[in-house]
């Protein structure tokens, strides 16, 4: 049987892929879809279909970045690119594809010419800039201005990465304003907002920390720093803050195939309680695993899964099967990320919005306490995972470097990034991958034992899709610009 499961892995994943990128309430498949839709039809799908990309495409290729992942050899052959870093136009091409088409209803329900939708269109606005940043982020110059014109403008121009962001700023204060001067008549979208529900106080708080995360990406630019306090200050200034608890999505997922939650069908269990392909294929890495436990980290009982009469074991990547027919066992993803077929779905969590705060004090950006901040992310990594703050207490007092505080080490942002790279394992992977380009932590994370290159990469091509249907703007690349040709903030 474990001869069969390697020699069939590769249609195996194939068709696996294919059927989890079916969307759960996503309207977008038809192109000629009506343009009357009102924005209330539209908003859950738009926030769903976002949400699935989020949590299982972008997680999946981000984890893998980050060394959290690996392939589990002893039953699959899976996941060979994403190791060996084949990145081209086809790699993860319908992470373009499918965000664009998700952009595509929030834009829809931004320029409603109907009466009283100001908290719809601001929502919009909002989630608009949440997947252009990740645009950006993954492929630079993008098309912006010109997109989501659908008829209107077929092949659209592509638009300067740096601009976009600075739009990106520009468009989520308009959002702001507009919840805060929507005038009493304006319809309530708490039925049919699937993050949020309608609470639009806590709409301007995730603006806000949408906002912060687009300016502390650019804080190695030496060119930005007056433009970055200046945004910081209007943050302040406005005065809602950032959020303090997890944006998640959730349309009502139930108990059925293809209304579940999207990570837990993909990567939990069948209806029947059997395990998914995915999650027999992809296991922890010996590497992560190591760390969390020379750390004293409880938080590597919830990621990871313990094998057959206790402890943990992993695989690095690329790793050789050099056990013949006896099928070593590994430790999968834990119950603190793989909870139920109804959990919620992450967007942004309250973990990395306070590490965030956290690295703005220690650059100077705002006033408050590094530490507290930084303290109050791995309580709320510790509490999403299903651990207690007592654990996250006793695991941050701990004198171990990059663990416990320490302000007179002089590597607080290495501490800040590290620990939000353990809070996203198997939550937010893209992010980890985008943050470790931008600032080459944590530290040590080793290649892939079969890498075929020395480095690991640090973008995504533009798709196939790009180059037959907008060939005259998109721009040229090679296979090495994934590795060699930076975003902008990576300058």
């Amino acid at each position: 049987m474990k001869n069969i499961f390697k020699k069939s892995s590769l249609l195996i994943a194939s068709f696996f892929l294919l059927f989890s990128c079916s969307d759960y309430l996503d309207i977008n498949e038809d192109p000629n879809n009506p343009t009357n839709v009102k924005p209330e039809l539209l908003l859950a799908s738009a926030q769903n279909s976002g949400a699935r990309k989020l949590n299982v495409r972008m997680n999946h290729v981000g984890n893998f970045m980050v060394y959290n992942w690996s392939n589990n050899i002893e039953e699959f052959i899976a996941y060979q690119d994403e190791m060996q870093y084949i990145v081209n136009s086809t790699f993860y091409d319908d992470t373009w594809d499918d965000l664009y088409l998700t952009l595509a209803n929030f834009h829809k329900i931004e320029k409603t010419s109907l009466e009283n939708y100001e908290n719809y269109q601001a929502i919009a606005k909002i989630m608009k800039a949440f997947y252009f940043q990740y645009l950006v982020d993954l492929y630079g110059d993008i098309p912006y201005t010109e997109a989501l014109q659908r008829d209107l403008e077929l092949t659209p121009a592509y638009d300067d990465a740096e601009a976009v962001y600075d739009d990106l700023i520009v468009q989520l204060d308009a959002a702001i304003e507009l919840i805060k001067n929507a005038p009493s008549s304006a319809l309530d979208p708490a039925n049919n907002d699937i993050m949020l529900h309608g609470d639009m106080d806590e709409w301007i708080k995730f603006a806000n920390t949408v906002k912060m995360r687009i300016l502390i990406r650019q804080s190695g630019m030496p060119s930005k720093q007056a433009y970055i306090a200046d945004k910081f200050q209007d943050i302040i200034d406005e005065g809602s803050g950032f959020i303090t608890e997890n944006v998640t999505n959730n349309p009502g997922y139930i108990t059925s195939t293809g209304k579940m939650n999207p990570f837990f069908e993909t990567y939990g269990t069948t209806l029947s309680g059997s395990p998914t392909s995915d999650n027999r294929a992809v296991k922890g890495t010996q590497y992560t695993i190591d760390y969390l436990n020379s750390t004293n980290d409880t938080r590597l009982e919830k990621i990871y899964a313990p094998i057959p009469g206790g402890g943990f074991a992993g695989i690095n990547q690329g790793a050789p099967d050099e056990q013949g027919t006896v099928v070593v066992p590994y430790s999968g993803l834990g119950n603190g990320v793989l909870k139920n077929f109804t959990q919620d779905a992450y967007i942004l969590t309250a973990a990395e919005s306070y590490f965030l705060q956290a690295e703005a004090v220690a650059r100077g950006y705002i006033a408050g306490s590094a530490q507290n901040l930084y303290e109050s992310g791995i309580e709320a990594s510790y509490e999403t995972l299903g651990l207690t703050a007592a654990q996250a207490n006793t695991y941050y007092s701990q004198a171990t470097n990059l663990v416990g505080w320490n302000a007179s080490a002089g590597n607080e942002i290495e501490a800040i990034i590290t620990q939000k790279w353990i809070a996203l394992n198997s939550i937010n992977g893209i992010e980890s991958w985008i943050e470790y380009t931008r600032t080459g932590f944590p530290s040590g994370i080793p290649l892939s034992l079969i890498a075929s290159r020395p480095q690991r990469p640090i973008r995504l091509m533009y798709p196939n899709s790009e180059y037959v249907a907008n060939s005259a703007n998109v721009p040229n690349q090679t296979t090495d610009d994934a590795f060699t040709s930076p975003i902008f903030w990576d300058n």
